[in-house]
This record gives C-alpha cells, sequence and structure tokens, in this order.
C-alpha cells in the first residue's frame, strides 16, 4: 500500500454541509483500507478469486488532484444570497459555496471566490431549477496539470430569456486580473436556455483565449476542449493505464481492440508498440477529440469508432483481435458486448473498472465464459471519495493459464 506524499490537512470546512467527499476527517490509511475491503467482499461473495490479488495503490497526491470542477449557481436556502458550489449533502436544490475545497488547485478556490463577488454585485440571479428562471447557472474550470493552462467556462442562460445583460467584457477582465499560479489561456461564455441541469450550449462565446486547453499523459500530447471528457486526476490515471498496458505479455505486432475508448488515451499508449489499435466509444465528442489527438501526436496506427460497443463490433469492425482492453463506465460492459467480446476467444483481456460492483459481475460472466481472473488491483485516484478503480487480466483456460506469469512491468517505452 503506498503511503500518501501528503501530510493530512485539518479537516475540509466544507465537510459538514457539501455532499462531495464521503471520508472526510478519516486518516487516509483508513480510507484505502476501507475500500479494498470493499472490494474484496465484492470478490468473496461473487465467487471470484484472483490467481493473484495485490494491495490497494494510493493516490499520488490526496489533495488539490482534481483538474476540473462543475459548479453551480444558487442558494443555501431559498431566496438566499447567491452561492456557488457544490450540492448540500442530501439536498438537490440547495448549493454550498465550496471556496475553500481540498480537492483542487487553489488557482480554482481564487477564480470560484471572485465569480461569485462579481455576480453578486452585479446583482445577477441564479438560474432556478424549477420554473427556470434567472441568469447564473455554471462554472466550469479545467486545468492542465502538465501544462500549466487554465480553462474558464461561464454558463448562463441567455440575456434575452433571463432578462439580465450579463457583463461578459467585465468577467473576462475580472478574470484576466487574478494573481493565478496557472496561465489563464481561455476564457467562456456558454448560453443555454435548456431546462436541463447539464451543461449543454446553444451557444459558446469565446471571451478570450481559446477554447481547449493542452495536456501531457505519458509522454503524449492532448488537446482538452472545454467540453471533452477527460481523465480527472492526471498523475493517478497516467499510473493506472501504465499499469494496466503493462499487464499486457506481449503488445509487438499485435491487433488490439480498445473498447469503451473515450478519447483515446490508452489506445495511443498502446500504439506505441502494437500493430494497430481499433477504438470504439459511445460519445461522438471523444471520437473526435480522439483521432484529433492521435493525429497530434503522429500516430497513425489507431482507428475511432463512433458508437454501442456490440452494434459498432457486429455492424462495423471486421477486424480479428489479438487482445482486449475494456474500459467501461460505470454501468460495466452489457450482456450483448460481452457475448461478442467472448466470441473472440482471445487469449488476454485486460479491464479497467471505475465500479467494483459492475466488474465483479462481469468477470463472473468471464469467467462462466472460460476466463480465469489471473491478476487484480484496486487504485484509489480519488481520494476522500467513495469511488475506486480496478485493473485486471484475465486470460482464457483453453491455455495453459497457470505459466502465464502476470505481474505489471516496466513499459520502458512509456518512459
Amino acid at each position: 500500500m503506498t503511503n500518501m506524499v501528503n501530510s493530512e490537512k485539518p479537516i475540509c470546512p466544507h465537510s459538514e454541509l457539501c455532499g462531495g467527499c464521503k471520508y472526510q476527517g478519516i486518516p487516509y490509511e483508513e480510507q484505502l483500507n476501507k475500500k479494498e475491503e470493499y472490494v474484496n467482499r465484492l470478490l468473496e461473495k461473487a465467487g471470484v478469486h484472483p490467481l493473484k490479488k495485490d494491495p490497494i495503490e494510493g493516490c499520488p497526491e490526496i489533495y488539490a488532484y482534481r483538474n476540473k470542477m462543475e459548479y453551480t449557481f444558487g442558494d443555501l436556502v431559498k431566496g438566499g444570497e447567491l452561492t456557488l458550489g457544490m450540492h448540500l449533502a442530501g439536498k438537490y436544490w440547495s448549493i454550498v459555496t465550496t471556496d475553500q475545497c481540498q480537492l483542487v488547485h487553489p488557482d480554482f478556490n481564487k477564480i470560484l471566490d471572485a465569480t461569485l463577488v462579481f455576480c453578486a454585485e452585479k446583482g445577477y440571479p441564479r438560474f432556478g431549477k424549477k420554473f427556470h428562471d434567472g441568469l447564473m447557472r455554471n462554472l466550469v474550470i479545467r486545468r492542465g496539470v502538465r501544462t500549466g493552462e487554465l480553462l474558464v467556462n461561464v454558463v448562463t442562460a441567455s440575456d434575452e430569456a433571463s432578462g439580465y445583460v450579463f457583463d461578459q467584457d467585465g468577467f473576462r477582465d475580472m478574470i484576466l486580473e487574478l494573481d493565478l499560479e496557472n496561465e489563464v489561456v481561455g476564457i467562456m461564455r456558454t448560453v443555454t436556455d435548456k431546462a436541463a441541469d447539464a451543461v449543454i450550449a446553444d451557444d459558446v462565446r469565446i471571451l478570450f483565449g481559446r477554447d481547449f486547453y493542452m495536456e501531457e499523459l505519458v509522454g503524449l500530447r492532448f488537446k482538452v476542449g472545454a467540453f471533452s471528457f477527460f481523465q480527472t486526476n492526471i498523475d493517478a490515471v497516467e499510473r493506472l493505464y501504465t499499469e494496466a498496458v503493462g499487464l499486457i505479455s506481449d503488445l509487438e505486432g499485435k491487433e488490439v481492440f480498445d473498447l469503451y475508448s473515450g478519447t483515446g488515451t490508452i489506445s495511443q499508449i498502446m500504439a506505441l508498440r502494437a500493430k494497430h489499435v481499433t477504438g470504439i466509444e459511445l460519445v461522438g465528442e471523444a471520437v473526435e477529440a480522439a483521432k484529433n489527438n492521435a493525429a497530434l501526436n503522429g500516430l497513425t496506427n489507431c482507428d475511432f469508432f463512433e458508437g454501442d460497443v456490440f452494434k459498432v463490433l457486429d455492424e462495423q469492425v471486421e477486424i480479428m483481435p489479438d487482445l482486449i482492453v475494456c474500459d467501461p463506465p460505470r454501468p460495466g460492459i452489457g450482456y450483448k458486448a460481452l457475448e461478442k467480446i467472448c466470441s473472440y476467444g482471445v487469449n488476454e483481456i485486460v479491464y479497467v473498472s471505475c465500479n467494483p460492483k459492475t466488474l465483479v459481475s462481469d468477470l463472473v460472466f468471464f469467467e462462466a465464459r472460460g476466463y480465469k481472473v489471473m491478476y487484480l488491483k484496486p487504485f484509489d485516484n480519488f481520494p476522500f471519495t467513495s469511488h475506486v478503480e480496478t485493473v485486471c487480466c484475465l486470460y482464457h483456460q483453453k491455455k495453459d493459464f497457470i505459466s502465464v506469469q502476470y505481474e505489471p512491468k516496466d513499459a520502458e517505452y512509456l518512459k
């Protein structure tokens, strides 16, 4: 179990109200124990017994690790003063101002505080979810950890629908005048009158700079758009992906499927050695980002398809894979896709999971189809929250699987 890098700070001042962190006030080693025990209980209950199981890996940094936050404008009590931050624990309609959050870089807290003061002084009302009135909806901040670039996106209703005129120039100037450690490379205003709580753009206006930031991961460069999905904890996911790829016995000359490929991070890591990688992802914007980033890194042996994994495999992809990597969302893989994956009969499957419950359910399915869980290891990428990541390797028992030694190895080509 990895020792924590930072000494523990006093408990977060927002902990009694904010619903963001479940394990505030619990020593980090105890948090790790709870998460590891949770994974072990699920495995034991399901009768899944990995041939080798390593202890949970702690996070490289337990504070200021998040590179993206989506804050909501609201009020703590109905009709109260304007707030900006996270939902009150157990209360969807109430918002707590979280300007001292410990999970983000201090620049995030400075921008949040300055934005709240700016909007309060202007008299801008929060957007009301019940009657869909008011102006201010969200503040989204994104940071390139390795590049030191910041992207600030304020989300409002339209001036016409709200009856208020948002001072775009004033907001831009206010952000640019802040004393920040990182560099603001883009300031945006996203306008939407949709009822949905999600940030869905009707109109996007660049008030300063650009609508993306750059990031670096395992020696590759990534262009991350304002609305693109990207890994939330760069240092932790770099370690996670490096270990996951390091479990593959041999990538040389292999045809690889990367299922639920997102923006293609794992695909591109494998493409450094594999013959060819086919990535499949449901979200169209993520697929476009994957294509653009592969081109940015000069990788020509990757192809990315948009759509449901089962449908794309069944209808569009005629390639036969040598090995398969899966990194599904929280609901897991799904019955049809599981059947399709098993039908290829590949020797190796690497599974990266963000939800132990669906991971274990899927592992039961794989074992019923002749696979054995050779290796499993949990990772804590999100300290103080209940989330647990896991990587595992499966090997088909039609071969002499006992002779295969699955140990995370140093991937020299990633250094």
